[in-house]
């Protein structure tokens, strides 16, 4: 990590804020919420380094909320330390009532989120966080949750095999009750049998798989071929309605 990112992680976390990359309103596009108004929360900083490593057939979609070493994305820019207040006052000037927070790695900074994510669900806001699964999360947290998006990398991210699949975290968001297991499939005759692996291993379920694509002609395209893998096996398949509506737009 970024030792200005770092500083700015830990003056966060002394004081009970939080780290945030981007806050914006718009439509949840992936998984079981898909097409829901949502107000979203991206925190910054990431534990994994998705697209860099050997083996990668793609890269990250949110490099500025992690990637400090890439040209033009300062952690001063694009990090805000944010208070629980601030977030609720937020979300509360919009008429959604789902709340999806992602990242980076929004784990990193669960303990800090738990008084804000405690103070939505008694306002009657339903939180989702999208997250790698690499990071478990606390029963504080798992009691006030909806539900966790939990995107499990597979070799086609470019992360090691050790870092990307913690078998204890993905148990424990098994144990949750309230987690989806989503897969970004990029290459399905490398990345499928691999999803098939990792959902025997740790029991992962329910499944869904989402097609790897910044532009609206790869997505669909990609919708179509993962239909065809997914029905046979019982899996649910989910296009990106965001990168259909707005292309690579950031904060849609």
């Amino acid at each position: 990590m970024n030792a200005i990112a770092a500083q700015i992680l830990q003056k966060a976390a002394a004081t009970g804020q939080l780290a945030v990359n981007e806050m914006f309103h718009s439509l949840q596009g992936e998984g079981p919420s898909a097409g829901q108004a949502a107000v979203f929360i991206r925190l910054g900083v990431c534990n994994l380094d998705c697209g860099t490593g050997p083996g990668a057939l793609w890269a990250c979609d949110t490099p500025y909320s992690w990637k400090w070493d890439a040209p033009g994305i300062d952690p001063i820019e694009q990090l805000t330390v944010t208070s629980v207040d601030e977030l609720a006052d937020f979300v509360a000037r919009h008429k959604a009532r789902r709340v999806v927070i992602s990242g980076g790695e929004p784990m990193i900074q669960q303990h800090a989120l738990l008084p804000l994510v405690t103070h939505l669900c008694e306002a009657g806001y339903l939180v989702e966080f999208e997250t790698n699964g690499t990071i478990a999360p606390t029963p504080e947290l798992v009691d006030v949750a909806a539900q966790f998006n939990v995107s499990p990398k597979l070799s086609t991210s470019g992360v090691r095999r050790g870092k990307r699949l913690q078998e204890n975290a993905l148990k424990a968001f098994c144990a949750s009750g309230k987690a989806i297991f989503k897969f970004v499939i990029a290459d399905p005759d490398r990345d499928v049998p691999e999803v098939e692996e990792a959902v025997a291993a740790y029991d992962l379920d329910p499944v869904w798989l989402l097609p790897e694509g910044t532009d609206a002609a790869t997505v669909i395209a990609g919708v179509k071929t993962l239909s065809e893998i997914a029905i046979p096996r019982g899996w649910s398949v989910s296009s990106r309605l965001h990168i259909l509506l707005w292309g690579d737009e950031r904060g849609r």
